[in-house]
């Protein structure tokens, strides 16, 4: 099964039974096909009765019962056996059903090989198997001709049709063992996809949001060690509750997947967070130039942008721009230590690809450090 594409049937591909490796399943088909042997009997009777005298006698019945051997040894541990083992019982048991052809020199014998034909389609990939039985059945009728010049259409009818509605059975089993490996699959990348989506969500919420409570919680520290009024840390600390409650209902709504980024809420945030922080905030007016589109991604880009300046960074300003397809932050400090080795800027990256957008991020023409994305707007 090819990892690019397990949906997708290739008859160059070798049948998958590795469910054969339950012993459990594999003994109704034994059974089912093994009764099939039964046909064989009047064979044996015809070779038995048949005054070839003793010598091909003895080796056409030895033969016959190595076929019958072989093709129950096939049934039950050829599907699980490695490539060169399968290609190996295959020609076994073609040399074994032919045995008797050769040693009477007739060529209905040929039709026994039908059990053959069918284990070669079971164990090989279609594009041989298949006109394996169709060039034998090619071969009897040539043998026919050049013995006697008479054709027995059913004996050839037989080979051509076992390999044509066997192969075509084990085709469509293939194709629906292909297709429901495809869905597991597609339910596996189903749930990883969800798996990261949520990552994703959660590190830009509790990082901005712990960010933002570190600085103000530091800040009532310092109010209220330096200063009698309690007012002002009492201001922070009720902003702290109200970023808790905010952040435990963007954690169970990013859970839940219906969680909604604004920009204008994330400038709004970005403002109270840097400003907690002592640094200067510098910020649009407005974001109505801004594409609808972009907005949400672009407040992911604010979010992360000033989480970064606050963890990474002893900026005193920052400034944030904004056009129709593109969003910057800039700030005046020294990077202590590589946003770019985190999640949060290749999280951004895989955001600002959804929109055919690009993200630059590394030191500023001004010194301090800069972000900046744009994208094209997705059509609605």
């Amino acid at each position: 099964m090819s990892e690019r594409d397990p949906g997708r049937f290739s008859a160059r591909q070798w049948p998958d039974w590795s469910f054969w490796a339950d012993r459990r399943r594999r003994v109704g088909s034994v059974v089912v096909n093994g009764l099939a042997l039964l046909v064989l009997l009047p064979r044996v009777t015809m070779v038995s009765d048949g005054g070839h005298g003793v010598p091909r006698t003895a080796v056409a019945l030895v033969a016959i019962g190595l076929y019958v051997a072989g093709y129950l040894f096939a049934l039950w541990f050829a599907p699980s056996a490695p490539r060169r083992q399968r290609a190996v019982i295959v020609a076994a048991l073609f040399a074994f059903g032919v045995t008797p052809a050769l040693v009477f020199g007739s060529p209905g014998y040929l039709t026994d090989l039908t059990f053959a034909i069918a284990i070669g389609l079971m164990l090989l990939p279609l594009c041989y198997s298949v006109p394996l039985g169709f060039a034998t059945a090619a071969a009897q009728l040539a043998w026919m001709l050049a013995v006697s010049g008479q054709v027995s259409w059913s004996q050839v009818a037989t080979l051509g049709g076992v390999t044509a509605a066997v192969g075509t059975v084990f085709a469509l089993t293939f194709t629906t063992g292909h297709l429901k490996a495809a869905r597991e699959q597609i339910r596996r990348m189903a749930v990883d996809s969800e798996r990261e989506r949520v990552a994703r969500e959660l590190h830009d919420i509790l990082g901005h949001n712990l960010s933002t409570m570190a600085v103000k919680l530091g800040l009532a520290r310092r109010i209220l060690e330096s200063a009698a009024d309690t007012g002002p840390a009492l201001t922070e600390v009720r902003d702290l509750e109200t970023l808790c409650h905010q952040s435990l209902a963007d954690v169970r709504a990013t859970v839940s997947g219906y969680r909604e980024v604004s920009l204008a809420t994330e400038l709004s945030g970005a403002r109270l967070a840097l400003r907690a922080a002592g640094v200067q905030a510098e910020l649009p007016a407005s974001v109505d130039e801004v594409e609808p589109e972009l907005r949400g991604v672009f407040g992911y880009v604010v979010r992360e942008a000033v989480t970064n300046v606050l963890r990474h960074s002893d900026a005193g300003q920052c400034r944030i721009r904004v056009g129709p397809g593109w969003v910057e932050v800039t700030d005046d400090g020294t990077v202590t230590s590589d946003p770019a080795a985190g999640h949060g800027l290749s999280g951004l990256a895989e955001r600002l690809a959804e929109v055919r957008g690009l993200l630059e991020h590394g030191r500023g023409p001004r010194g301090g450090y800069r972000v900046f994305a744009r994208a094209e707007a997705v059509p609605a």
